[in-house]
């Protein structure tokens, strides 16, 4: 590590002077790194990213352009896994993606593994992302929510404050998981789920009109719902009357394909006076 003497700015970059860079970092143009802020080996930060003061940022790790990292952040740290034997793994992160105070990324498990946040998401104060997690672009993780190792989470998910996920579980695209909740399944795309454990209340009818989804897709998705969750069906007999009964879409085959890799099983509808 290097701790410059003083700041150096130009038109491309500044850097506090206590801030400490390692020479095998490459940080972008128009960069601005915070004071005591820590940038080790193999870190490459992109055009126009900002670094807040005291952020830790530990390699091999990728930044995008015009992310912004709050202050006390930690990228790119050893896992918290008893497997890891010092392997060489990778923590990437996406572009214009925000990671506020607190949070904890770790880098993965696995040689050659990787830990990876896609473009355009949110992670508030005191989230947790483990080993060789996947998060999609237009993800929102809401303040101490926490993801285990292993766990996937598609494209425009929201997850509420102080939600625990489970190793392994996944959480489909357009989906919203409510504040405080334990998730032990995976939870079907363009749903809402809520509890502890977690259990499916309805369709996430605002997240998917704001995304953009066609009416007629989103007539789609309600139908393949009401089939999954109110036609007393397994889930083996409402993939193959979804398939037959539902007209076919990007949204509708991705729903269906979501179903068929669910490993740790789904989360079920809630239903009153069972619960």
């Amino acid at each position: 590590m290097i701790n410059l003497n003083k700041a150096v700015q130009t038109s491309a970059v500044y850097i506090h002077p206590t801030a400490q860079i390692s020479p095998k970092a490459y940080i972008g143009k128009d960069v601005e790194i915070g004071a005591y802020a820590v940038i080790d080996d193999e870190v490459e930060i992109g055009d126009g990213t900002v670094i807040g003061p005291h952020a830790v940022i530990k390699g091999p790790t990728s930044i995008g352009k015009e992310c912004h990292i709050f202050q006390g952040a930690s990228v790119g740290e050893v896992p918290q896994d008893l497997k890891f034997k010092g392997e060489r793994s990778y923590t990437i992160i996406g572009d214009r993606t925000t990671i506020r105070e607190g949070v904890t990324i770790h880098r993965a498990t696995g040689e050659g593994e990787e830990t990876k946040i896609g473009n355009d998401c949110l992670l508030m104060a005191l989230t947790h992302v483990a080993h060789n997690c996947v998060i999609g672009n237009h993800v929102i993780m809401s303040n101490l929510a926490s993801l285990a190792g292993h766990a996937i989470v598609e494209d425009r998910a929201v997850i509420g404050g102080m939600a625990g996920v489970h190793q392994f579980v996944k959480i489909g695209r357009n989906s919203m998981v409510g504040g405080m909740s334990k998730l032990v399944q995976d939870v079907v795309p363009y749903t809402i789920v809520d509890g502890h454990p977690a259990k499916v209340v309805g369709l996430n009818s605002v997240g998917i009109s704001r995304a953009g989804i066609p009416l007629e897709s989103r007539r789609n998705i309600k139908k393949a719902y009401k089939i999954l969750y109110r036609s007393g069906l397994t889930l083996t007999e409402a993939i193959s009357v979804i398939e037959q009964e539902v007209d076919s879409c990007d949204e509708v085959e991705h729903f269906l394909r979501f179903l068929r890799n669910a490993e740790r099983g789904i989360c079920r509808e809630r239903r009153e006076g069972n619960d």
